[in-house]
């Protein structure tokens, strides 16, 4: 089988998991270490492809790490290997034997995809020459000139008829004082004939021009006509190919049932987002069904430079993509007993929420790590809903900010309305301070510094955040060491915005200190606990108007 491969290394002493891996939150098996060690060593040392992944000390242009997965999986005589792949395509559009196949290879010589592409160009030609043509061009000259003449003649005009009414108030004012009754009445009528006169040639101006502004858009109607005519016709040529290329990306499972993208994606209520099949969880799924192999676990992780607006460090572990994979691979994986979900899992443990200070306006409690602040889809308990249950005829919101999931420390809850309202305000005018603390996976040169990269949604793959400097929200952060020791830093964060995942993405980003938070699953390398916390917070009190401030000290 070309693409099965055997363990190097002895594996014998490796025990097989009963369940598979759930690809959104996994912790790596032994066995996918031992496979993904194998192709990393191979990564490091091919010939087989020519694909820049910015590893050699000078950050090139068409510079661009890449996702690489295995999948361990047992053959019907029960021999055990895996099997690699790699999300999008190489740079050189190879595809070495080493992984396996696309689902679909839309760009193999000749094929329906490549035809369209070129049919799509076509058409993008003959738009540009329009576009292009000298008399369409001229046409649009003259119409931009004609429209110009025609704004400053009827401001012009209108400058002249503002003047001319002042003039008549001041002869009307002049003669009701110097003539009589009769001669004023002969003179105010000659004075609104004037007003008449002037209105009527302004409209008249109107309607002159508004023919010649007709006349000059239909000359050019013809090359917009055809222009329209052909962007509607890329459309449709194009909606037809991406329509016809999801359907040739068929997915199989366990018990062989296919189904297609547009399928897969009706189901959960919107479209195929781009590159949706290409990753590599997806291509190893198909090759093992294909061939009868069974899958044993699964594990993805990142080779190379990271993209400027994500966090991707090299040789780390990441969870299927929710966007493209989690409708294919929920598909793909229907039958198969999977590991649970330990997010989940860790949730659903009761935590103890110690509350540290109390009146009748005010609480603040301590937030253990990987507890919700506010009720999730799957888990409701959460700050929120303790402290609910605690204090039942409380009239206020309660919540007044959050801390993410699993940073611990201090939350401010309320028991009015008129308490949340003014605490509210006092974050939105940003006077509250407040200081982290966070465990750093790495070593820093400098002692302190500001940190400012806008943040927004990964829409592609919820929560997770990106640096987007065109559509991001202003997001800054000042931070200031505090000690070094065993190859981890201990530093103070103040943020002075409130972005959601702010201090993770700062601390792990390349534009920021270039070292994820220790435990941090989404952004550096999963451990017991993310190391931050929330121990400090300052502001003033609703009802005394005193400054008050709390204190609780990490526990790492």
């Amino acid at each position: 089988m070309l693409h099965f491969q055997h363990f190097k290394e002895n594996t014998s002493g490796i025990e097989v998991p009963d369940k598979f891996t759930f690809p959104f939150y996994y912790e790596p098996h032994p066995l996918t270490l031992v496979a993904t060690k194998e192709l990393q060593e191979y990564l490091e040392k091919q010939t087989d492809f020519k694909h820049e992944f910015g590893l050699k000390g000078t950050e090139l242009k068409n510079a661009i790490g890449k996702m690489f997965g295995v999948l361990v999986v047992k053959k019907t005589d029960n021999s055990l290997g895996y099997l690699a792949a790699f999300s999008g395509k190489l740079a050189d559009n190879s595809f070495p034997d080493k992984f396996v196949p696309p689902i679909f290879n839309m760009r193999s010589e000749g094929s329906f995809y490549i035809e369209g592409e070129k049919k799509i160009e076509k058409i993008g030609e003959k738009i540009e020459l329009i576009k292009k043509d000298e008399n369409y061009l001229s046409l649009k000259k003259s119409l931009k000139k004609l429209s110009k003449k025609i704004e400053e003649d009827l401001a012009a005009q209108r400058k002249k008829m503002k003047t001319s009414k002042l003039s008549r108030r001041l002869q009307k004012k002049e003669a009701s004082a110097n003539l009589d009754a009769a001669n004023f009445n002969i003179l105010n009528k000659k004075l609104i004939q004037e007003s008449y006169n002037d209105q009527f040639y302004y409209k008249e101006l109107q309607e002159y021009y508004s023919y010649k502004i007709e006349e000059s858009k239909n000359l050019l109607a013809d090359f917009e006509n055809k222009i329209m005519g052909l962007m509607a016709l890329r459309k449709k040529t194009s909606a037809i190919l991406q329509n016809t290329l999801f359907e040739k990306y068929r997915f199989l499972n366990q018990q062989k049932e296919t189904k297609g993208l547009l399928a897969i994606f009706n189901n959960s209520s919107s479209r195929p987002p781009a590159g949706a099949g290409d990753c590599s969880a997806p291509k190893l799924l198909q090759y093992a069904f294909q061939h009868h192999l069974t899958p044993i676990a699964l594990a993805e992780f990142w080779w190379g430079i990271s993209p400027n607006s994500e966090i991707r460090k090299h040789k780390n572990f990441y969870p299927s993509c929710l966007s493209r994979c989690k409708p294919i691979l929920n598909h793909m994986l229907e039958g198969i007993d999977m590991e649970e979900n330990l997010l989940l899992k860790n949730l659903t443990k009761k935590e103890e929420l110690s509350v540290i200070f109390e009146d009748d306006h005010l609480i603040v409690v301590n937030k253990p790590p990987e507890f919700l602040s506010v009720p999730g889809k799957e888990i409701k308990d959460s700050v929120y809903t303790r402290i609910k249950q605690k204090y039942p005829e409380a009239t206020g919101p309660l919540i007044v900010h959050r801390l993410d999931m699993s940073t611990s420390g201090i939350i401010v809850l309320t028991k009015t309305k008129e308490a949340n309202k003014i605490l509210q305000g006092q974050f939105i005018k940003r006077t509250v301070k407040k200081r982290y603390v966070a465990l750093l996976s790495g070593k820093l040169s400098k002692k302190q510094g500001v940190i400012k990269l806008p943040l927004r949604l990964d829409l592609d793959d919820r929560p997770r955040q990106l640096v987007d400097f065109t559509n991001g929200k202003k997001a800054e952060t000042n931070w200031v060491f505090i000690n070094q020791n065993n190859n981890q830093t201990r530093v103070h964060f103040y943020p002075i915005t409130g972005r959601t995942h702010q201090l993770r993405v700062h601390a792990a980003h390349k534009e920021g200190l270039n070292t994820p938070i220790k435990g941090d699953d989404l952004y550096g390398n999963k451990q017991d606990r993310l190391y931050l916390h929330a121990e400090f917070i300052e502001f003033t009190h609703p009802t005394s108007r005193n400054k008050i401030s709390f204190t609780v000290p990490a526990d790492f």
